[in-house]
Protein backbone atom coordinates (compact mmCIF):
# COMPACT_ATOMS: atom_id res chain seq x y z
CA UNK A 1 0.00 0.00 0.00
CA UNK A 2 1.32 3.74 -0.96
CA UNK A 3 1.82 5.30 2.38
CA UNK A 4 0.34 8.99 2.09
CA UNK A 5 3.44 11.84 2.61
CA UNK A 6 3.47 13.23 5.99
CA UNK A 7 2.45 16.78 5.53
CA UNK A 8 2.97 19.41 8.64
CA UNK A 9 0.05 19.97 10.90
CA UNK A 10 0.15 23.32 12.68
CA UNK A 11 -2.09 21.86 15.49
CA UNK A 12 0.76 20.04 16.13
CA UNK A 13 2.30 22.65 18.55
CA UNK A 14 -0.49 23.14 20.17
CA UNK A 15 -1.21 18.72 20.93
CA UNK A 16 2.29 19.25 22.28
CA UNK A 17 2.14 21.69 24.43
CA UNK A 18 -0.78 20.20 25.62
CA UNK A 19 0.19 16.94 26.74
CA UNK A 20 3.02 19.13 29.01
CA UNK A 21 0.15 20.32 31.31
CA UNK A 22 -3.09 18.67 30.98
CA UNK A 23 -4.24 14.65 32.09
CA UNK A 24 -6.27 14.30 29.11
CA UNK A 25 -5.98 15.83 25.63
CA UNK A 26 -8.70 15.36 23.34
CA UNK A 27 -8.02 15.53 19.26
CA UNK A 28 -11.03 15.24 17.74
CA UNK A 29 -12.35 16.13 13.99
CA UNK A 30 -13.53 13.50 11.47
CA UNK A 31 -12.73 10.74 10.76
CA UNK A 32 -9.26 10.21 8.03
CA UNK A 33 -8.28 14.04 8.76
CA UNK A 34 -4.83 12.45 10.41
CA UNK A 35 -5.45 12.31 14.02
CA UNK A 36 -4.18 8.83 14.83
CA UNK A 37 -0.64 10.03 12.84
CA UNK A 38 -0.74 13.12 14.38
CA UNK A 39 -0.41 12.01 17.99
CA UNK A 40 2.18 9.44 16.56
CA UNK A 41 4.31 12.57 15.48
CA UNK A 42 4.16 13.79 18.46
CA UNK A 43 4.24 10.64 21.01
CA UNK A 44 6.51 8.33 18.84
CA UNK A 45 8.27 10.05 15.89
CA UNK A 46 10.84 7.11 15.23
CA UNK A 47 8.13 4.51 14.72
CA UNK A 48 5.88 6.68 13.10
CA UNK A 49 6.74 4.94 9.28
CA UNK A 50 6.50 1.50 10.48
CA UNK A 51 2.85 2.14 11.14
CA UNK A 52 1.78 4.27 7.74
CA UNK A 53 1.17 1.00 6.55
CA UNK A 54 -2.39 0.41 7.58
CA UNK A 55 -5.12 2.89 6.98
CA UNK A 56 -7.07 5.02 9.30
CA UNK A 57 -10.10 2.55 9.32
CA UNK A 58 -8.48 -0.95 10.02
CA UNK A 59 -8.52 -2.48 12.75
CA UNK A 60 -4.78 -1.40 14.92
CA UNK A 61 -2.69 -3.43 17.59
CA UNK A 62 -1.87 -2.58 20.82
CA UNK A 63 1.44 -2.34 19.74
CA UNK A 64 3.45 0.24 22.17
CA UNK A 65 4.24 3.45 20.98
CA UNK A 66 7.82 4.83 22.08
CA UNK A 67 9.09 8.29 21.93
CA UNK A 68 11.93 9.84 24.28
CA UNK A 69 11.17 9.82 27.51
CA UNK A 70 7.69 7.89 26.87
CA UNK A 71 5.95 5.15 25.98
CA UNK A 72 2.74 5.26 24.88
CA UNK A 73 0.54 2.22 23.83
CA UNK A 74 -2.29 2.22 21.47
CA UNK A 75 -6.15 1.52 21.90
CA UNK A 76 -8.75 1.60 19.79
CA UNK A 77 -12.38 1.19 20.13
CA UNK A 78 -12.79 0.35 16.60
CA UNK A 79 -11.27 -3.04 17.79
CA UNK A 80 -14.92 -4.70 18.40
CA UNK A 81 -13.04 -7.16 21.35
CA UNK A 82 -11.46 -3.74 22.94
CA UNK A 83 -14.70 -1.63 23.13
CA UNK A 84 -16.56 -5.00 24.75
CA UNK A 85 -14.10 -4.80 27.48
CA UNK A 86 -14.97 -1.18 28.40
CA UNK A 87 -18.40 -1.39 28.11
CA UNK A 88 -18.75 -4.22 30.32
CA UNK A 89 -16.17 -2.47 33.42
CA UNK A 90 -15.16 0.60 32.91
CA UNK A 91 -13.67 0.97 36.31
CA UNK A 92 -11.61 -1.79 35.58
CA UNK A 93 -10.60 -0.72 32.20
CA UNK A 94 -9.21 1.95 32.99
CA UNK A 95 -7.65 0.62 36.45
CA UNK A 96 -5.66 -1.50 33.61
CA UNK A 97 -4.15 0.90 31.07
CA UNK A 98 -0.84 1.75 31.04
CA UNK A 99 1.30 4.44 32.36
CA UNK A 100 0.16 7.03 29.35
CA UNK A 101 -2.18 5.39 26.74
CA UNK A 102 -3.74 6.82 23.50
CA UNK A 103 -7.47 5.97 23.30
CA UNK A 104 -9.07 5.95 20.00
CA UNK A 105 -12.50 6.64 18.76
CA UNK A 106 -13.48 7.17 22.01
CA UNK A 107 -17.51 8.63 21.04
CA UNK A 108 -17.95 4.34 20.99
CA UNK A 109 -17.47 4.24 24.80
CA UNK A 110 -19.05 7.34 26.84
CA UNK A 111 -19.30 5.46 29.65
CA UNK A 112 -14.96 5.35 29.93
CA UNK A 113 -15.58 9.40 30.36
CA UNK A 114 -16.80 8.73 34.35
CA UNK A 115 -13.97 5.69 34.84
CA UNK A 116 -11.43 8.35 33.12
CA UNK A 117 -12.45 11.51 35.50
CA UNK A 118 -11.88 9.06 38.70
CA UNK A 119 -8.42 8.17 38.20
CA UNK A 120 -7.30 11.40 36.66
CA UNK A 121 -8.99 12.62 40.58
CA UNK A 122 -6.82 9.90 42.36
CA UNK A 123 -3.25 10.56 40.21
CA UNK A 124 -2.92 14.00 38.14
CA UNK A 125 -0.33 12.93 35.97
CA UNK A 126 0.17 15.55 32.47
CA UNK A 127 -0.23 13.45 29.51
CA UNK A 128 -1.55 10.67 30.91
CA UNK A 129 -4.70 10.04 28.47
CA UNK A 130 -4.43 10.85 24.87
CA UNK A 131 -7.86 10.17 23.45
CA UNK A 132 -8.78 11.12 20.15
CA UNK A 133 -12.58 10.96 18.48
CA UNK A 134 -13.83 11.33 15.04
CA UNK A 135 -17.53 12.50 16.02
CA UNK A 136 -17.97 15.31 18.01
CA UNK A 137 -17.84 13.85 21.61
CA UNK A 138 -18.67 17.22 23.07
CA UNK A 139 -21.95 16.74 22.96
CA UNK A 140 -22.18 13.88 25.17
CA UNK A 141 -23.74 14.81 28.52
CA UNK A 142 -21.08 12.60 30.29
CA UNK A 143 -17.33 13.84 28.87
CA UNK A 144 -18.84 17.80 29.27
CA UNK A 145 -19.85 16.74 32.99
CA UNK A 146 -16.65 14.15 33.72
CA UNK A 147 -13.88 15.72 32.40
CA UNK A 148 -14.53 19.20 32.44
CA UNK A 149 -11.31 21.01 33.87
CA UNK A 150 -9.01 18.06 33.40
CA UNK A 151 -9.35 17.96 29.51
CA UNK A 152 -7.78 20.22 27.09
CA UNK A 153 -9.37 19.62 23.32
CA UNK A 154 -7.24 19.92 20.01
CA UNK A 155 -9.44 20.27 17.07
CA UNK A 156 -7.78 18.47 13.91
CA UNK A 157 -9.47 19.81 10.52
CA UNK A 158 -8.80 18.17 7.07
CA UNK A 159 -5.09 19.81 5.59
CA UNK A 160 -5.37 23.40 5.19
CA UNK A 161 -4.06 24.88 1.83
CA UNK A 162 -1.04 26.32 3.57
CA UNK A 163 -0.43 23.03 4.97
CA UNK A 164 -0.39 21.32 1.59
CA UNK A 165 1.72 24.32 0.04
CA UNK A 166 3.87 23.90 2.35
CA UNK A 167 4.58 20.59 1.49
CA UNK A 168 5.09 21.15 -2.20
CA UNK A 169 8.13 21.82 -4.20
CA UNK A 170 7.53 25.31 -4.79
CA UNK A 171 6.32 25.76 -0.87
CA UNK A 172 8.93 27.72 0.47
CA UNK A 173 6.44 30.51 0.53
CA UNK A 174 3.82 28.92 2.70
CA UNK A 175 2.21 31.29 5.46
CA UNK A 176 -0.39 31.20 7.43
CA UNK A 177 -0.67 34.99 8.69
CA UNK A 178 -3.74 35.62 6.61
CA UNK A 179 -5.85 36.50 9.28
CA UNK A 180 -3.09 38.27 10.63
CA UNK A 181 -2.56 40.47 7.85
CA UNK A 182 -6.43 40.75 7.61
CA UNK A 183 -6.67 42.38 11.09
CA UNK A 184 -3.53 44.50 10.78
CA UNK A 185 -4.42 45.84 7.25
CA UNK A 186 -1.03 44.98 5.84
CA UNK A 187 -1.43 43.46 2.52
CA UNK A 188 0.59 44.55 0.44
CA UNK A 189 1.18 44.54 -3.32
CA UNK A 190 2.76 41.53 -5.06
CA UNK A 191 1.98 40.52 -8.47
CA UNK A 192 1.42 36.93 -8.81
CA UNK A 193 -0.38 34.40 -11.24
CA UNK A 194 -4.00 33.35 -11.42
CA UNK A 195 -5.24 29.99 -10.82
CA UNK A 196 -7.71 29.51 -12.96
CA UNK A 197 -8.35 26.05 -12.91
CA UNK A 198 -5.65 25.39 -10.61
CA UNK A 199 -8.45 26.62 -8.06
CA UNK A 200 -11.14 24.58 -9.02
CA UNK A 201 -8.82 21.65 -9.00
CA UNK A 202 -7.55 22.19 -5.35
CA UNK A 203 -11.63 22.79 -4.47
CA UNK A 204 -12.21 18.99 -6.03
CA UNK A 205 -9.38 18.03 -4.64
CA UNK A 206 -10.14 18.85 -0.56
CA UNK A 207 -8.11 17.95 2.23
CA UNK A 208 -8.19 14.73 3.54
CA UNK A 209 -4.81 13.17 3.52
CA UNK A 210 -5.44 9.69 1.88
CA UNK A 211 -7.71 10.90 -0.87
CA UNK A 212 -5.09 13.50 -1.55
CA UNK A 213 -2.39 10.31 -1.57
CA UNK A 214 -4.12 8.76 -4.81
CA UNK A 215 -2.68 9.80 -8.44
CA UNK A 216 -5.45 10.99 -10.21
CA UNK A 217 -8.79 13.07 -9.69
CA UNK A 218 -10.90 9.85 -10.68
CA UNK A 219 -9.19 7.85 -7.52
CA UNK A 220 -9.77 10.61 -5.58
CA UNK A 221 -13.12 10.70 -6.30
CA UNK A 222 -13.71 7.21 -5.97
CA UNK A 223 -12.03 7.79 -2.37
CA UNK A 224 -14.36 10.30 -0.88
CA UNK A 225 -17.37 7.98 -2.14
CA UNK A 226 -16.12 5.42 -0.49
CA UNK A 227 -15.26 7.10 2.26
CA UNK A 228 -19.36 8.75 2.86
CA UNK A 229 -20.73 5.64 2.68
CA UNK A 230 -18.53 4.03 5.30
CA UNK A 231 -19.41 6.81 7.11
CA UNK A 232 -22.89 6.38 7.04
CA UNK A 233 -22.88 2.52 7.03
CA UNK A 234 -20.93 2.26 10.10
CA UNK A 235 -20.46 6.20 12.46
CA UNK A 236 -23.81 6.97 11.81
CA UNK A 237 -25.18 3.34 12.78
CA UNK A 238 -23.23 3.44 15.76
CA UNK A 239 -24.12 7.17 16.97
CA UNK A 240 -27.80 7.20 16.40
CA UNK A 241 -31.09 4.75 15.54
CA UNK A 242 -31.75 6.11 11.93
CA UNK A 243 -35.29 4.81 10.60
CA UNK A 244 -34.60 6.07 7.03
CA UNK A 245 -30.50 5.65 7.00
CA UNK A 246 -30.67 5.55 2.91
CA UNK A 247 -31.98 8.65 2.95
CA UNK A 248 -28.52 10.14 4.58
CA UNK A 249 -26.70 10.13 0.95
CA UNK A 250 -29.40 11.98 -0.92
CA UNK A 251 -29.52 14.48 1.91
CA UNK A 252 -26.03 14.66 1.71
CA UNK A 253 -26.22 15.25 -1.91
CA UNK A 254 -28.79 17.98 -1.62
CA UNK A 255 -26.69 19.74 1.21
CA UNK A 256 -23.93 20.14 -1.09
CA UNK A 257 -25.93 21.51 -3.34
CA UNK A 258 -26.87 24.13 -1.14
CA UNK A 259 -23.42 24.53 0.73
CA UNK A 260 -22.73 28.51 1.37
CA UNK A 261 -26.49 29.72 1.45
CA UNK A 262 -28.69 30.29 4.07
CA UNK A 263 -30.05 27.03 5.61
CA UNK A 264 -33.24 26.17 5.06
CA UNK A 265 -34.59 22.84 6.50
CA UNK A 266 -37.87 22.57 4.67
CA UNK A 267 -36.14 23.25 1.16
CA UNK A 268 -34.01 19.87 2.20
CA UNK A 269 -36.91 17.96 3.74
CA UNK A 270 -39.19 18.61 0.13
CA UNK A 271 -37.66 15.60 -1.31
CA UNK A 272 -38.57 13.23 1.37
CA UNK A 273 -41.38 11.76 3.22
CA UNK A 274 -39.84 12.40 6.70
CA UNK A 275 -40.78 15.32 8.71
CA UNK A 276 -38.73 18.72 8.89
CA UNK A 277 -37.93 18.17 12.62
CA UNK A 278 -36.60 14.96 11.79
CA UNK A 279 -34.60 16.27 8.97
CA UNK A 280 -32.84 18.64 11.44
CA UNK A 281 -32.07 15.91 13.25
CA UNK A 282 -30.54 13.97 10.77
CA UNK A 283 -28.46 17.50 10.09
CA UNK A 284 -27.46 17.77 13.26
CA UNK A 285 -26.22 14.06 13.24
CA UNK A 286 -24.37 14.70 10.22
CA UNK A 287 -22.32 17.84 11.85
CA UNK A 288 -21.94 15.88 14.78
CA UNK A 289 -19.19 13.53 12.62
CA UNK A 290 -17.86 16.71 10.87
CA UNK A 291 -19.87 16.67 7.28
CA UNK A 292 -21.75 19.68 7.98
CA UNK A 293 -21.56 22.69 9.65
CA UNK A 294 -23.59 25.70 10.60
CA UNK A 295 -22.38 29.04 10.22
CA UNK A 296 -24.08 31.60 12.34
CA UNK A 297 -25.03 35.20 11.38
CA UNK A 298 -23.22 38.05 12.91
CA UNK A 299 -25.16 40.17 15.42
CA UNK A 300 -24.49 43.19 16.31
CA UNK A 301 -26.51 45.26 19.21
CA UNK A 302 -27.09 48.48 16.96
CA UNK A 303 -28.47 46.93 14.00
CA UNK A 304 -32.14 45.16 13.80
CA UNK A 305 -32.39 44.40 10.63
CA UNK A 306 -29.49 41.46 10.40
CA UNK A 307 -31.32 38.39 9.13
CA UNK A 308 -30.77 35.73 11.74
CA UNK A 309 -30.40 32.43 9.83
CA UNK A 310 -27.41 30.41 9.64
CA UNK A 311 -25.48 29.62 6.13
CA UNK A 312 -24.76 25.88 5.69
CA UNK A 313 -21.64 24.67 5.02
CA UNK A 314 -19.79 21.42 3.40
CA UNK A 315 -17.02 20.16 5.97
CA UNK A 316 -14.89 19.53 3.10
CA UNK A 317 -14.97 20.49 -0.67
CA UNK A 318 -13.87 17.24 -1.55
CA UNK A 319 -16.52 15.73 -0.36
CA UNK A 320 -18.51 17.82 -1.36
CA UNK A 321 -17.74 17.62 -5.40
CA UNK A 322 -17.91 13.83 -4.68
CA UNK A 323 -21.24 14.19 -3.77
CA UNK A 324 -21.90 16.50 -6.73
CA UNK A 325 -20.12 14.10 -9.16
CA UNK A 326 -18.33 17.18 -10.19
CA UNK A 327 -14.73 17.62 -11.51
CA UNK A 328 -12.30 20.56 -11.79
CA UNK A 329 -13.26 21.56 -15.64
CA UNK A 330 -16.61 20.62 -14.87
CA UNK A 331 -16.45 23.21 -11.75
CA UNK A 332 -14.54 25.93 -13.83
CA UNK A 333 -17.06 26.10 -16.27
CA UNK A 334 -20.29 26.38 -14.17
CA UNK A 335 -20.23 29.20 -12.49
CA UNK A 336 -23.73 28.77 -10.45
CA UNK A 337 -21.78 26.11 -9.10
CA UNK A 338 -18.15 27.46 -9.06
CA UNK A 339 -19.06 30.45 -6.44
CA UNK A 340 -20.63 28.55 -3.68
CA UNK A 341 -18.13 25.75 -3.69
CA UNK A 342 -14.96 28.29 -3.44
CA UNK A 343 -17.19 30.44 -0.62
CA UNK A 344 -16.86 27.04 1.52
CA UNK A 345 -13.22 26.76 0.15
CA UNK A 346 -12.31 29.99 1.61
CA UNK A 347 -14.60 29.38 4.96
CA UNK A 348 -13.00 25.99 5.62
CA UNK A 349 -9.43 27.66 4.70
CA UNK A 350 -9.83 30.16 7.38
CA UNK A 351 -11.65 27.75 10.13
CA UNK A 352 -8.58 25.93 9.97
CA UNK A 353 -6.35 28.84 10.55
CA UNK A 354 -8.35 30.32 13.18
CA UNK A 355 -7.70 26.84 15.18
CA UNK A 356 -4.25 27.02 15.58
CA UNK A 357 -4.44 30.13 17.13
CA UNK A 358 -3.92 30.89 21.19
CA UNK A 359 -6.44 33.50 21.47
CA UNK A 360 -10.09 32.67 20.12
CA UNK A 361 -11.36 33.42 16.72
CA UNK A 362 -15.10 32.87 15.91
CA UNK A 363 -16.83 33.33 12.69
CA UNK A 364 -20.15 34.46 11.00
CA UNK A 365 -21.89 35.60 8.26
CA UNK A 366 -23.02 38.93 7.50
CA UNK A 367 -26.59 39.42 6.09
CA UNK A 368 -29.36 42.05 6.35
CA UNK A 369 -32.91 42.13 5.49
CA UNK A 370 -31.99 44.17 1.60
CA UNK A 371 -30.00 41.48 1.29
CA UNK A 372 -26.83 42.88 1.55
CA UNK A 373 -24.06 40.30 2.94
CA UNK A 374 -20.35 39.58 3.67
CA UNK A 375 -19.37 36.02 2.99
CA UNK A 376 -17.53 35.54 6.59
CA UNK A 377 -17.21 37.78 9.26
CA UNK A 378 -13.77 37.18 11.57
CA UNK A 379 -14.16 38.27 15.44
CA UNK A 380 -10.60 38.20 17.17
CA UNK A 381 -11.27 39.59 20.21
CA UNK A 382 -13.07 42.67 19.78
CA UNK A 383 -12.13 43.32 16.52
CA UNK A 384 -13.98 42.39 13.42
CA UNK A 385 -13.25 42.00 9.91
CA UNK A 386 -14.97 40.72 6.88
CA UNK A 387 -14.27 38.27 3.58
CA UNK A 388 -16.02 38.81 0.67
CA UNK A 389 -15.44 35.93 -1.91
CA UNK A 390 -15.68 36.23 -5.49
CA UNK A 391 -14.51 33.84 -8.39
CA UNK A 392 -13.60 35.92 -11.09
CA UNK A 393 -10.45 37.81 -12.02
CA UNK A 394 -11.51 41.40 -11.61
CA UNK A 395 -12.79 43.36 -9.24
CA UNK A 396 -15.34 46.66 -8.86
CA UNK A 397 -15.71 49.26 -6.60
CA UNK A 398 -19.31 47.33 -6.03
CA UNK A 399 -17.76 44.43 -4.74
CA UNK A 400 -16.93 45.98 -1.84
CA UNK A 401 -20.76 47.23 -0.70
CA UNK A 402 -21.17 44.66 1.88
CA UNK A 403 -17.77 45.38 3.85
CA UNK A 404 -18.41 49.11 3.59
CA UNK A 405 -21.75 48.49 5.81
CA UNK A 406 -20.38 45.93 7.86
CA UNK A 407 -17.75 48.64 8.85
CA UNK A 408 -20.32 50.51 9.77
CA UNK A 409 -22.57 48.54 11.90
CA UNK A 410 -19.20 47.47 13.56
CA UNK A 411 -18.33 50.69 13.71
CA UNK A 412 -14.95 51.52 16.03
CA UNK A 413 -14.25 47.29 16.15
CA UNK A 414 -14.08 47.08 12.76
CA UNK A 415 -10.52 45.81 11.90
CA UNK A 416 -10.73 46.01 7.82
CA UNK A 417 -11.79 43.61 5.03
CA UNK A 418 -10.65 41.96 1.98
CA UNK A 419 -12.18 40.56 -1.52
CA UNK A 420 -10.85 37.49 -2.32
CA UNK A 421 -10.91 37.04 -5.94
CA UNK A 422 -8.47 34.90 -9.05
CA UNK A 423 -6.71 38.17 -9.51
CA UNK A 424 -2.98 39.19 -9.83
CA UNK A 425 -2.71 42.26 -7.46
CA UNK A 426 -3.52 43.18 -4.54
CA UNK A 427 -5.50 46.29 -4.45
CA UNK A 428 -6.15 49.22 -2.11
CA UNK A 429 -9.79 50.42 -1.88
CA UNK A 430 -9.50 52.60 0.96
CA UNK A 431 -10.53 52.34 4.66
CA UNK A 432 -8.56 49.03 5.34
CA UNK A 433 -10.08 47.75 2.12
CA UNK A 434 -8.27 45.42 0.04
CA UNK A 435 -8.85 43.57 -2.96
CA UNK A 436 -6.52 40.16 -2.76
CA UNK A 437 -5.16 37.02 -4.93
CA UNK A 438 -7.03 34.25 -3.28
CA UNK A 439 -4.06 32.31 -3.17
CA UNK A 440 -2.65 35.12 -0.66
CA UNK A 441 -5.01 32.99 1.55
CA UNK A 442 -2.17 30.17 1.84
CA UNK A 443 0.94 31.48 0.24
CA UNK A 444 3.35 34.17 2.01
CA UNK A 445 4.61 37.05 0.71
CA UNK A 446 6.69 39.90 1.38
CA UNK A 447 5.19 43.27 1.92
CA UNK A 448 5.36 45.86 -0.57
CA UNK A 449 3.67 49.21 -0.68
CA UNK A 450 0.23 48.41 -1.78
CA UNK A 451 -1.56 50.09 -5.45
CA UNK A 452 -4.24 52.15 -4.57
CA UNK A 453 -7.85 52.11 -6.57
CA UNK A 454 -8.21 55.33 -8.39
CA UNK A 455 -11.26 55.74 -10.63
CA UNK A 456 -9.10 56.86 -13.36
CA UNK A 457 -6.88 54.09 -13.86
CA UNK A 458 -7.29 51.89 -17.22
CA UNK A 459 -5.63 48.68 -16.37
CA UNK A 460 -7.70 45.18 -16.37
CA UNK A 461 -8.74 45.87 -12.67
CA UNK A 462 -10.47 49.32 -13.39
CA UNK A 463 -13.73 48.82 -12.03
CA UNK A 464 -17.32 48.59 -13.96
CA UNK A 465 -19.03 51.72 -14.36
Amino acid sequence: MDRPPLHPRRAERQLVEALEDSPVVLIHGPRQCGKTTLAQMVCAPATLSLRLEASETEDRTDTPIESPGREYQYLSFDDTGIRASADADPMGFVANLPERVILDEVQHVPELFGALKLEVDRRRVPGRFLLAGSANVLLLPRLADSLAGRMQIVRLHPLAQSELHAAEPAGSGAGHDFLDKLFGGEFGMHRTDRLGVRLAERIVAGGYPAALARPTARRRANWYRDYIEALVQRDVRSLARIAALEALPRLLGLAASQSARLLNVSDLASPFQVSRPTINDYLSLLERIFLLERLPPWHSNRASRLVKTPKLHMGDTGVACSLLSVDAQGLTNDGSMLGPLLETFVFQEIRRQASWLDERVALYHYRDKDKVEVDIVVERGNAVAGVEVKAGATVKGSDFNGLRKLARTAGTRFAGGVVLYDGELSLSFGDGLYAVPIRRLWEKHAAEPAVAYHPRRTDPYEPEA
